[in-house]
């Protein structure tokens, strides 16, 4: 498909591909290695096994894709023509007639492509993959994915049992030093020491596992002055798992509600006041950000191009400032339309429409006026600021001693 393209679309499309993706890979890497360290805290405190870490951040990956591609979009665009601007090929390209809205072209077909991507991630991949991160969550916390005694440790099973293991082998399968307390409905308290045990699953009921002890003692307390000893050497004590409640269903967070089921509840006088409100919240919060990619070529051809005889690379940090600020903005409009004590339209749809003028402005600076700058007094703000620091940390000559270069040599 790309060959049928002139030579021009696909010298663009190459320049814009390679950063984005790089730029998407980042972006969803550092944000997952972030996720990833606090999960790894997370399931070590509740003793749940590791392979539900990467479980849990593969149901996070759609989040951070929605957030990662408009930053690679952006990046991209915008690296590619601030590569063309720096090596003098864009004024060879504009001296031949062509203008920025030609040059934008394959940029807004890679464009759409990703809003189709964004759409389907951000309505109904990301929602089913959030109620899926939240019941691991549950179940890691309620101990359904499993729990590990901590030796050394006294843990507490069915409220009723405390359990308490010096030593573990072969992986958990064998446990050395062993030593229970047991309480009854009757108020009898049983104390057990044993040299070695293990865990061992029951058939009949899955809601039991047998502690199988090897070598031990039974103390009874039955209240009297004189416990019962009983020594043995195998015993198997039942231990009662406790009963898990089932997760909640799907939608009750607003987030996981799919795009035909935010239309149904947002738009039905019938839905609780408070319900309609989070719905409708969540129903822009998620277009808003979706609409405003489109406007995100543009956005990066009015950074990308720094002054003449400059390389500044100022345009790169504004544009992930802006794009990051108006993303926090949405969040907090989405926090405080949830809540009903604002209109969605003014929460979202205002900031969108000022957003979208000031990117409209600055592209119209760079494309259409002669030697026009969107940052323009940014730029020679930076300009003076970075002299001013150079001369700060600039070397100074000792005095009484020439510089080598002024040194002739002999003859």
């Amino acid at each position: 498909m790309l060959k049928l393209l002139p030579s021009i679309d696909r010298y663009i499309f190459r320049l814009v591909i390679m950063p984005m993706l790089g730029v998407f890979a980042l972006a969803a890497s550092l944000l997952m290695l972030d996720k990833m360290l606090r999960l790894f805290d997370f399931v070590a405190v509740e003793g749940g096994p590791v392979a539900v870490v990467f479980k849990m951040l593969g149901a996070l990956i759609p989040e951070y894709a929605s957030l990662a591609i408009p930053l690679g979009l952006l990046l991209g665009v915008l690296l590619a023509f601030r590569k063309l601007a720096t090596s003098s090929e864009l004024d060879t390209m504009r001296a031949v007639g062509l203008s920025y809205n030609r040059l934008l072209r394959i940029p807004y077909l890679i464009t759409l492509v990703l809003v189709a991507v964004n759409v389907a991630l951000v309505f109904y991949i990301q929602p089913v993959s959030r109620y899926y991160y939240e019941q691991m969550e549950y179940e890691l916390r309620s101990g359904a994915l499993g729990a590990s005694i901590k030796v050394g440790e006294f843990t507490t099973l069915a409220d009723r049992m405390a359990l308490r293991i010096e030593g573990s082998e072969d992986e958990g399968r064998r446990l050395i030093g062993i030593f229970a307390r047991v309480s009854n409905s009757k108020g009898q308290v049983l104390s057990i020491s044993a040299r070695e045990g293990a865990f061992l699953a029951t058939r009949d009921n899955p809601d039991t596992i047998i502690l199988r002890l090897t070598e031990g003692t039974i103390i009874q307390d039955t209240g009297s002055n004189t416990p019962r000893v009983l020594s043995f050497s195998r015993h198997d004590l039942p231990i009662d798992l406790p009963a898990i409640e089932e997760f909640r269903a799907r939608g009750d967070a607003t987030r996981e509600y799919i795009l035909p089921e935010l239309l149904s509840i947002g738009w039905n006088d019938k839905s609780a006041p408070r319900e309609r409100d989070a719905s409708v919240a969540s129903f822009n919060f998620r277009l808003v950000e979706i609409v405003m990619m489109f406007l995100m070529p543009l956005l990066a051809v009015a950074l990308a191009i720094p002054p003449k005889r400059s390389t500044s690379a100022l345009g790169v940090f504004v544009s992930i400032v802006m794009v990051v600020a108006y993303h926090k903005v949405n969040q907090y409009g989405e926090d405080v339309a949830s809540l009903g004590r604002i209109d969605p339209i003014l929460a979202f749809w205002v900031p969108f429409v000022l957003f979208a003028a000031l990117i409209l402005w600055m592209y119209y600076r760079v494309a259409y006026v002669p030697g026009g700058q969107a940052i323009g007094a940014l730029e020679t703000a930076f300009a003076k600021l970075s002299k001013r620091v150079a001369k700060l940390f600039k070397r100074r000559r000792p005095r009484g001693h020439p510089a080598a270069s002024d040194l002739a040599p002999a003859e």
